[in-house]
């Protein structure tokens, strides 16, 4: 499982012109999804996510979590995480898991967040969808398990 996380001030996802997801403060969560991913990876990438440390204290410093600051989540299915330039012109998402299996460990994943008791909005599955957000800091993190 592969996650790249945005700590935002806000986002929303649209499809066909139609906002189906906003949140204000916390993470952009684009998630994808290899062969063998099953749920110690999910479990241990929500855990992750919701505990991370990298929003500011008092002092300034990335020392508060998701929780500790009353973030919420938007998470994004993206299977173009898994895809491999390094040869040619055109990725090979060879290593990205089938849309089944993929669309499967998304809901599962949805689920195991809104289980940490943190507000959470999603992506459409499959989708073609718009994302916007606000990058705050910025900060982004590459997260792999």
């Amino acid at each position: 499982m592969r996650v790249i996380l945005q700590r935002v001030s806000r986002a929303a996802v649209t499809v066909q012109g139609r906002e189906i997801g906003r949140i204000g403060a916390g993470f952009l969560v684009l998630a994808g999804f290899t062969h063998g991913d099953g749920d110690e990876q999910l479990q241990w990438m929500a855990d992750k996510i919701v505990s991370l440390r990298i929003f500011a204290d008092d002092e300034g410093k990335m020392n508060r979590a998701l929780t500790d600051v009353g973030g919420a989540l938007l998470i994004v299915s993206q299977f173009t995480l898994y895809g491999d330039a390094q040869k040619g012109r055109r990725p090979s998402f060879i290593q990205a898991a089938h849309p089944d299996a993929a669309r499967s460990l998304y809901e599962q994943f949805i689920v195991a967040l809104r289980e940490r008791t943190v507000p959470v909005e999603t992506g459409e599955f499959g989708a073609d969808m718009q994302v916007e957000l606000v990058n705050d800091g910025p900060v982004t993190l590459s997260l792999e398990r």
